[in-house]
């Protein structure tokens, strides 16, 4: 956790780290809402107490208040739950259950990230329709400028975000300032939209409409897009400036969500609402606002892509996806990642996105299934774990909003025919990927059969006494020490490749996000040495570092590959996987030259 600055540059950082998305939402929320009901008064009234209830109770109780009182060392998110509900729960049904609703949870968080940056950077592009001498602005143009948008957001990563991070903030803090200011300016010519801030009109709304109220339901949820996200980047600044963050983000939604209430009653517009409220309120002020906009959703979406970054990174730490090429960014910050695979992958799909749906009102009637389902389970892991504390107050509370979450979740399976088949398949992709990866392993290392060490050393010991030995050091990869992977037999004993020292070097990561120790076992047989890393699963692991704080300077760095053969589609598949993963020393960036894969041919 990154605690350097002052609690009020903190709380700014936060504004651009974390509340980018959830910030954006007011873009295309009211504009969305309206596309399913008449603007009547009374339906703008239910409409605005729906999203002023809506983020107090998913985003203020569900995530400020009980997700993030749930934190490993400071860090959150799906996997973090699942770790403490590992430490509590003992091998059965329901700990297999929590496993599953982890892998959902990281498909359907990940599938979030491709609409995010997509709905985004659209709906604010298409506010260029609303500059004097652009209203005829074809959609082919919005879309190829929307494409550049995003392309060169990607296309900036590899160069890191640290240089202009320090920039996020205040701009941040601009637009939410905008956001409540005009918000304040429209209220003042319908005052009476402040009524809607009692839930009685969200109630009375629900009861009028039965069940067609799910519909806008189904759009409402497009307030708290991010809310996931809040919890997940708490282990970037911790919890206190997000909260204190959330106090002042809040008040600034609230208002201008009641600002474009207030506008579409005085003027029945329902096209792209707060862009037409600004350019009504200010033209002069207009084109300065526009510009801030696609600020913000750029800034919104780089935290999506960061936050896919992490996530993905975790996963690979603890197992659930394959290798990939991991590099820094930043000089001064570890956390600060770039992985090219996801990247591009992202890249595409984004692309994919915006020029399958075209406009933003398209993307927003197909978005949300993804982020209802997020949660759902987030709901569901705290209940569970809130049941184990024999915290009862906190449990029902958990249960509630299983509860109102399910009731989203449904309402947004009614946009399915819009296009919301599309948050199942870019949420399936990742999750045939990792439950294909981890089956793919256990077979793997059922079928590789270990040797344990204590067969090991005697034959070991024998042919160090007799052959001949290259000089210097040579490293050994292995998963676990005590039962060594048969490509090390197969160098020693089948190709009689010996060097005078030899040491196994594992890397163990643990099921707390930070901490790196090591251990070194000298000796257990002669020119035969352990060196252990232990590391936290948010942790970025400089082996090389490592290995010279310990003197150890290496000639020749051994690791095992397997060549995966099979006729059967998920072993080809696994197969796939593991050729186009880059070798398990890549990802901790060990010099090339001295890198040796041994190939073991595997038949599935």
């Amino acid at each position: 956790m990154n605690g350097n600055g002052t609690p009020v540059s903190r709380i700014v950082r936060s504004l651009g780290l974390v509340f980018g998305d959830i910030g954006t939402s007011p873009i295309y929320t009211i504009g969305a809402i309206l596309l399913f009901i008449l603007p009547t008064t009374f339906n703008m009234f239910g409409l605005l107490s729906l999203i002023t209830w809506t983020l107090f109770t998913i985003i203020t109780i569900q995530y400020i208040w009980l997700a993030m009182s749930l934190s490993d060392k400071g860090e959150g998110g799906t996997i973090v739950l699942k770790t403490i509900l590992d430490s509590v729960l003992t091998p059965g049904i329901t700990a297999s259950a929590v496993s599953v609703l982890t892998l959902i949870g990281i498909a359907l968080f990940i599938g979030d990230g491709v609409i995010t940056p997509a709905i985004s950077i659209l709906s604010a592009v298409e506010g260029i329709r609303l500059i004097p001498g652009f209203e005829e602005t074809g959609g082919i143009t919005l879309l190829f400028v929307a494409a550049l948008i995003a392309t060169g957001l990607f296309f900036f990563q590899k160069r890191g975000t640290d240089r202009v991070a320090w920039a996020f903030g205040p701009v941040m803090a601009i637009w939410f300032f905008s956001l409540a200011l005009f918000g304040v300016i429209s209220i003042i010519g319908a005052p009476q939209v402040l009524f809607a801030l009692s839930p009685v009109f969200a109630f009375e709304f629900i009861l009028e409409n039965g069940w067609t109220s799910l519909i806008v339901m189904s759009a409402v949820i497009l307030c708290i897009t991010g809310g996931e996200a809040l919890y997940a980047d708490m282990g970037h600044l911790g919890r206190e400036p997000i909260v204190k963050g959330w106090i002042i983000v809040f008040p600034a939604l609230v208002l201008s969500y009641l600002g474009q209430g207030a506008y579409v009653i005085m003027t029945n517009n329902t096209h792209n609402v707060l862009f037409s409220m600004i350019n009504h309120l200010s033209p002069l002020m207009y084109v300065p606002f526009l510009i801030l906009s696609i600020a913000a959703t750029v800034i919104a979406s780089q935290a999506m892509i960061s936050g896919m970054f992490s996530i993905v990174y975790q996963g690979m730490n603890t197992r659930l996806l394959p290798k990939m090429k991991v590099e820094y960014t930043s000089t001064e910050m570890q956390s600060q990642i770039y992985i090219g695979a996801v990247n591009w992958m992202l890249l595409a799909a984004v692309l994919v996105v915006i020029f399958e749906f075209r406009t933003s009102e398209n993307l927003a009637s197909a978005y949300g299934l993804a982020v209802s389902g997020s949660m759902v389970i987030s709901a569901l892991m705290m209940a569970i774990i809130f049941l184990y504390r024999k915290e009862p107050a906190r449990m029902i509370l958990s249960v509630a909003l299983i509860i109102v979450d399910g009731l989203f979740f449904i309402s947004t399976l009614f946009k399915i025919p819009h296009g919301a088949f599309w948050s199942f398949i870019l949420a399936a992709i990742p999750l045939i990927i990792i439950v294909t990866f981890i089956l793919g392993q256990e077979k793997l290392h059922a079928m590789l059969r270990p040797v344990p060490v204590e067969e090991f050393l005697p034959r070991y010991r024998e042919i160090y006494t007799n052959l001949p030995k290259v000089r210097g050091t040579a490293l050994y990869f292995v998963g676990n020490t005590r039962y060594l992977s048969p490509y090390i037999s197969q160098v020693f004993f089948q190709n009689e490749i010996l060097y005078e020292n030899n040491i196994l070097v594992s890397i163990r990561v643990t099921e707390k996000p930070f901490g790196i120790s090591t251990a070194f076992e000298s000796a257990i047989a002669p020119g035969l040495h352990i060196f252990t890393i232990t590391a936290g699963y948010t942790e970025i692991v400089n082996v090389a570092g490592l290995l010279k704080e310990r003197s150890i300077e290496e000639k020749t760095i051994f690791y095992g590959v397997e060549n995966i053969v099979s006729d059967d589609p998920l072993w080809k598949l696994y197969g796939i996987i593991k050729k186009i993963s880059p070798p398990f020393v890549q990802f901790y960036t060990l010099p090339p030259e001295k890198i040796h894969g041994v190939v073991t041919r595997v038949v599935m």
